[in-house]
């Protein structure tokens, strides 16, 4: 863990009081799953146990999370305060996520928006589009344009206007352009490292207690040529 701490100590974008918001590597897991694989949560407390020389546990709020294979920014509470009036900022729309996606074929339209109902297969830990109405689906909708082109890669940027459960991932499917290496959501082949050309760019928000206007940038994924290219190409 101690390793886990240091390195995470590097990947701070914003920090407070009431705060943390980390730069979340694709490997990592937000929160605790079946695997057993220690969460980012988990190492976000030890790390503010170690920095403010807290005693007992620390509380530490997930404010809300993104795939395991998905890099980018997510924000913590570190007071229950600041996590209950975070949950209402998402529950308001005023909490503002960008993404950048990687796909293969280029969408027919430069912008749009996409809604879709989509419903979680268990089993599957999958979502599919299905005709409205369906029982158990839920609307989905989120905003994108075309950033720039290379000779194999098209670059997404999306925001998202509701958060569902591998929305992104299965919308962007759905129009025909899975993301690169997300073989769940129907591209060829997986990245070797097992991410997805995914990641959780920005976000925008009111403090909830100061009431001061929050921007955070993640910075991409480190050895990433793809992303290290696009980053030239398309000024992001």
């Amino acid at each position: 863990m101690a390793s886990q701490v240091m390195d995470l100590a590097g990947r701070i974008l914003f920090e407070d009081n009431h705060l943390l918001i980390v730069h979340k590597q694709p490997s990592e897991i937000v929160q605790g799953d079946k695997t057993g694989d220690v969460p980012l949560v988990d190492v976000a407390k030890a790390y503010i146990k170690e920095r403010y020389d807290k005693p007992g546990d620390v509380f530490l709020g997930v404010v809300h999370r993104i795939d395991r294979p998905v890099s980018g920014a997510v924000i913590f509470a570190r007071t229950s305060k600041a996590l209950s009036r975070m949950n209402a900022l998402l529950r308001e729309k005023q909490l503002q996520k960008s993404y950048l996606a990687v796909v293969k074929a280029k969408p027919r339209q430069m912008a749009g928006k996409l809604v879709h109902h989509l419903k979680k297969n268990e089993k599957q830990n999958k979502s599919y589009p299905v005709p409205a109405g369906t029982a158990g689906a839920r609307e989905a909708a989120l905003l994108y344009r075309l950033v720039s082109s290379s000779d194999r890669y098209h670059l997404l940027e999306v925001e998202l206007l509701t958060g569902r459960h591998h929305q992104i991932r299965a919308q962007l499917a759905a129009m025909g352009c899975p993301i690169k290496g997300d073989v769940k959501y129907g591209d060829d082949r997986p990245n070797r490292d097992a991410s997805i050309h995914l990641h959780a760019r920005s976000v925008v928000f009111i403090h909830p207690v100061r009431k001061e206007e929050v921007k955070v940038v993640a910075p991409f994924p480190q050895g990433d040529a793809l992303w290290n290219h696009f980053s030239v190409i398309g000024g992001i």
